[in-house]
């Protein structure tokens, strides 16, 4: 909640028009972070998995702060760009570490079925702090300006970054169907289970060798695991598919205002929705595998309901969609858990981020091709395409836990 609540969060654009900044400048810098997230993205994600996970949550904080720091002291076009790669590679290196070192520490507890119900509870966390960072911004801006935000963002990040240090570092063992190299659904060996191969197995990099060759051998055995392992491979794509089209929030502003919600108003007019957007995850605990694809259909018939009526009353069937897609988003993420061994988790986990990354510029093109309605096709798509993910791996078979 506290990395979440960062007051910048609602007013960075405000920030940069207001030193000068065009709409071509802004894109740019955009551009720059995004461009940072794919290339740091997997290498950050070994990091976490080769030496520390709490350690690389714990970075990521400081690296986000030390982005406002430098917006906040030296704004301009030079500070912007740099702050947003300082900002991009501390998003890398919590994205990935903060699911392995949840996912390790429940099995640490041996109660590794836990992870989607306390999952849902952090995405649905992360959501409501934009309720703090929206009232955050507009208490400080008129007391001290930019400034005044900027440097009460820094503090919140490094709040953040003391509290993930101060967490337990969970171990690596996975479990024992982890260590056996239990089949995947294609009846084959796990490859992200115990057992080597070509790319180095997670055991040999949690050994004595080297930090070089260790954080090498670590991040070609993720790469090899999300590559290689069929279930993975399905998981990690329905995991892409299913988070880039979370970039249809940056339009829910514009969708209030097409229908006809006055432009003061549109932020509480949205408010509702990433609020029912936390009530899904909250409840994916009670979501079975079978229903993602119903319920992700489900939401994107009452998005396209909505889109036909064209009212701000519709955008209560927006917030509807939202909580469905959450949901499944929570489900999804819990089945790519439950199919890593522990030794590559984050950096698993990240490369599933590199193809948020990837898929979310289709609906970006979407959307400019044809708005709402080639989004809706989109993810139509996208929930057939998923299926094959959130097949169970051996069902009928109970995870033993070390």
């Amino acid at each position: 909640m506290l990395a979440d609540a960062v007051p910048l969060y609602p007013l960075y654009a405000l920030l940069f028009r207001a030193h000068g900044l065009s709409d071509a400048e802004i894109s740019a810098l955009l551009a720059v972070w995004s461009l940072t997230s794919v290339v740091a993205e997997v290498p950050t994600g070994a990091l976490a998995d080769r030496f520390s996970r709490t350690g690389s949550m714990a970075a990521g904080g400081v690296a986000q702060a030390l982005a406002y720091v430098l917006w906040t002291a030296l704004p301009g076009f030079p500070a912007f760009a740099a702050g947003f790669v300082l900002w991009g590679i501390g998003g890398t290196l919590v994205s990935g570490a903060v699911e392995a070192w949840l996912y390790d520490s429940l099995v640490d507890l041996g109660e590794p079925e836990r992870f989607r119900r306390i999952y849902g509870r952090l995405d649905a966390c992360e959501l409501l702090a934009q309720v703090p960072a929206a009232v955050g911004a507009t208490v400080l801006l008129p007391l001290g300006g930019f400034e005044l935000v900027g440097w009460v963002s820094v503090a919140t990040c490094l709040g953040a970054a003391v509290l993930a240090a101060r967490l337990p570092e969970s171990s690596r063992g996975g479990t024992e169907a982890d260590s056996a190299g239990e089949p995947d659904a294609a009846g084959e060996p796990d490859a992200a289970a115990g057992g080597s191969d070509e790319a180095g197995s997670p055991a040999s990099v949690v050994s004595g060798e080297p930090a070089e060759s260790g954080y090498v051998a670590t991040l070609r055995s993720g790469i090899a695991t999300a590559v290689r392992t069929p279930g993975v491979r399905t998981a990690v794509i329905a995991v892409a598919l299913l988070t880039s089209f979370d970039n249809i929030e940056e339009y829910f502003g514009l969708l209030a205002e097409d229908w006809h919600v006055p432009p003061n108003w549109v932020p509480l007019a949205i408010l509702g929705i990433p609020l029912s957007g936390a009530a899904g995850a909250l409840l994916a605990g009670r979501v079975r595998d079978t229903w993602v694809t119903p319920l992700l259909l489900t939401g994107v018939a009452l998005l396209a309901l909505a889109h036909l009526w064209a009212r701000p009353a519709g955008l209560a069937l927006v917030a509807g969609f939202y909580a469905l897609y959450r949901a499944v988003l929570v489900v999804a993420e819990s089945r790519l858990q439950d199919r890593i061994a522990a030794g590559a988790r984050a950096t698993v986990t990240s490369i599933a981020g590199v193809g948020t990354e990837l898929a979310g510029l289709v609906l970006f093109a979407a959307w400019a091709i044809g708005g709402l309605p080639a989004a809706l096709v989109l993810a139509t798509v996208i929930a057939l395409a998923v299926t094959p993910g959130m097949r169970s791996r051996n069902p009928s078979r109970p995870r033993a836990v070390r």
